[in-house]
């Protein structure tokens, strides 16, 4: 089986990105994929080498996830190559990336509550200047998003 890879891309990388990427790489060894596929997070404007918010890490280790080894990094040109599939937190994220991003790679690009049609919001909200209720609300779309994502990656990797 190839390796795969998936970027998660927000902000600052300390929020909403960190907390996708320890969701994905624990989805991915739900099913048994976590050796072939490596998750990674970035950010439009990262605060590099930070780790992630408090508030992230409480929220996502009740579900499980240990996100204590991350650190912010920059999104990078080169990530356009590296990554299998690359998806944003929001629409500006998107946008941002799309300018950047050559032609033959846009098919990489997404949004990731594209992946969970039955969650109303299109966008997941910063929850940084909110309290812990908001980042519990981002996990919970986080969350709903991953079915998804992880049917794409195992159709992808199929034979």
């Amino acid at each position: 089986m190839r390796k795969y890879s998936v970027l998660m891309v927000c902000t600052a990388n300390i929020c909403r990105s960190p907390m996708a990427a320890g969701l994905l790489s624990q989805a991915m060894d739900r099913v048994g994929l976590k050796r072939h596929v490596r998750v990674d997070s970035a950010g439009t404007h990262a605060l590099k080498g930070q780790r992630p918010d408090a508030r992230a890490q409480k929220v996502v280790r009740k579900m499980g996830v240990e996100l204590k080894s991350m650190r912010a990094r920059q999104f990078t040109q080169v990530d356009f190559e590296a990554h299998d599939l690359i998806l944003c937190m929001d629409r500006r994220h998107h946008d941002a990336l799309s300018e950047k991003c050559p032609e033959d790679q846009r098919h990489k690009l997404g949004l990731i509550m594209d992946f969970a049609p039955d969650v109303v919001e299109g966008e997941v909200p910063d929850p940084y200047y909110g309290n812990v209720a908001g980042f519990e609300r981002v996990a919970g779309m986080l969350e709903a998003a991953m079915e998804g994502v992880t049917a794409r990656i195992q159709a992808e990797l199929k034979p």
